[in-house]
């Protein structure tokens, strides 16, 4: 592997995992510059690519796609029923790819929420010349690290033609770039928590992926479906920002949770003791 090759992958890597800083959710960029860094100095590929958050807005479910078995169908086969984790990623790509893969295998593997009751995960590649045998191979290895016995059912490796391809990226506001000269995609990490109606709901940056803001994600996605009270409770202390793709604690609603079972706990002591007086 050559220098450029190197360095372009050094600065993708970079920038991935440092999300937060780095990333941004607005439609008019995808990765922000490091303080003195010029457009000229940063590589053409960079330029090109990031997220622009789309959430509410509704992917192509006419589009057709090949699964890993090699069966065509309408993408929108794979929604209707419960949220989806959706994943562009290209099945040759020598590094980050795998990377952004098997950061969701760790994520999903601690969640409780199992996969083809609650959610499902969706791979798709944006390399035209992605095969069924190449997303066969990938599949095979996320299982490898994701051991859940429903993962197998549950999980959709896709490949499709440039335009269904360009037509599924541009809905989720996912910009890549070829880069000639490496002959290598340059793309943004991360994974989009999609409703079961096919709708971008939430954005998580990077290539690791905490379990409390995917199991957020997917309970919000799911309108309140999946998941438990506790779920809710959380999402009522937990505010999504789309800057960071993170959840971040609301101190004013922890106060008024906290101020709430104070007076519950407090309620139900003096009953208690109202009581214990009585029976004397």
């Amino acid at each position: 592997m050559n220098g450029r090759v190197c360095s372009l992958i050094g600065v993708i890597v970079f920038t991935a995992a440092t999300a937060a800083a780095q990333m941004t959710g607005a439609p008019s960029a995808g990765y922000k510059r490091e303080s003195g860094m010029s457009a000229s100095t940063m590589p053409a590929a960079l330029r090109e690519i990031g997220f622009d958050q789309n959430i509410g807005k509704q992917l192509p479910l006419d589009v057709d796609v090949v699964d890993e078995n090699g069966t065509v169908a309408p993408i929108g086969k794979f929604f209707g029923a419960r949220p989806a984790v959706l994943v562009f990623a290209y099945y040759t790509c020598p590094m980050l790819c795998s990377q952004v893969v098997n950061g969701l295998a760790s994520a999903v593997n601690v969640l409780s929420l199992q996969p083809g009751r609650d959610f499902d995960v969706l791979v798709v590649s944006f390399d035209p010349r992605d095969t069924p045998v190449t997303a066969a191979a990938k599949k095979a290895q996320y299982l490898e690290r994701y051991t859940n016995t429903r993962a197998a059912a549950a999980s959709h490796f896709l490949t499709a033609s440039p335009s269904s391809i360009a037509s599924l990226t541009k809905a989720a506001g996912f910009r890549y770039a070829w880069d000639e000269q490496t002959q290598q995609f340059a793309h943004p990490t991360g994974v989009i928590v999609v409703t079961p109606d096919g709708r971008m709901a939430r954005y998580l940056f990077g290539i690791e992926y905490g379990p409390r803001d995917l199991r957020l994600a997917l309970v919000e996605a799911s309108a309140g479906k999946v998941g438990t009270a506790a779920d809710a409770l959380l999402l009522y202390c937990y505010h999504y920002d789309p800057m960071t793709g993170r959840y971040g604690l609301v101190v004013m609603r922890l106060m008024r949770v906290a101020g709430a079972s104070t007076v519950l706990a407090l309620g139900a002591f003096v009953l208690v003791m109202l009581r214990r007086e009585k029976r004397r």
